[in-house]
């Protein structure tokens, strides 16, 4: 009876060892290799998760930039500080940073822009742009000037300013969570130093827009034709500024009849 037990105990020690042997080969067979890059990459990132980068994370953004597929230069919250940080770990040398800054396309504040109604209702430009006119003012492009894309913000750099929403570029990050929840996709991402843009979004024909906005772009092409260097073309009667070519010379904002294009601090 003794001699059984004990012949037990050593045979499930013996499967014990030959399984440990072939679990710590395993593990040494099959262990997938860390590249040591991704964890300093993510020791200088910010770590604030923000998505701004177009990852869920600053780990998964680390990962994509060891491995090749995103640029060193990708977070937008730790700017060009970082981006030399990063290009320093990959060993290649880092150039320009054009840093960029959330900006919104309207100019519809209040006294501006013609209201159907006063609305009462959910502190939300979602809940507001279901209705039937799409929200209380007479522009169907303009700014619902609630609080959908100032709490979206994780960084305090909206606020809601005589009806719209203004971005307070020192405390942007270009995380992007504005852009993501604006239903009248009024917000998007411009260079810092691109200083003249057009506060504008609608596509309506010049009539009209005077008819529901005293400062909306009415497509006169005045701003194009002044231009020196062919930095503006009008669409769908719509200025729109190629900031790769912009001088910032400001002749198309002193042209503009409506002061739609403006020169930002």
């Amino acid at each position: 009876m003794f001699d059984s037990i004990v012949l037990q105990i050593a045979s499930i020690g013996g499967m014990a060892l030959v399984f440990g042997g072939l679990l710590g080969f395993s593990s040494k067979k099959f262990a997938v290799k860390t590249d040591p890059r991704v964890e300093e990459i993510s020791l200088v990132l910010p770590n604030v998760n923000c998505g701004g980068c177009g990852f869920p994370g600053c780990a998964p953004f680390a990962a994509a930039v060891a491995e090749g597929k995103a640029a060193y230069s990708g977070c937008p919250t730790g700017g060009a500080a970082v981006a030399a940080m990063v290009a320093k770990i990959m060993g290649i040398e880092p150039g320009e940073f054009q840093r960029q800054v959330a900006f919104v396309k309207c100019h519809g504040t209040e006294g501006n822009v013609k209201k159907f109604y006063n609305y009462d209702g959910p502190d939300s430009c979602i809940a507001a742009s279901q209705l039937a006119t799409g929200g209380s003012k007479s522009c169907s492009y303009g700014c619902l000037g609630l609080s959908t894309c100032s709490n979206a913000c994780g960084f305090d750099a909206i606020s809601i300013q005589g009806g719209i929403a203004v971005i307070d570029p020192d405390k942007c990050t270009t995380c992007g969570a504005c852009v993501a929840v604006c239903p009248k996709f009024l917000i998007e991402m411009v260079p810092e130093k691109a200083k003249v843009r057009v506060a504008c979004a609608s596509l309506d024909a010049g009539k009209e827009v005077r008819a529901n906005c005293n400062t909306g772009c009415i497509g006169c092409s005045l701003c194009k034709k002044v231009c020196p260097s062919d930095a503006i073309t009008v669409e769908n009667n719509l200025a729109k500024i190629d900031y790769d070519k912009c001088t910032g010379c400001q002749e198309c904002v002193v042209k503009c009849p409506t002061k739609i294009i403006k020169v930002m601090a």
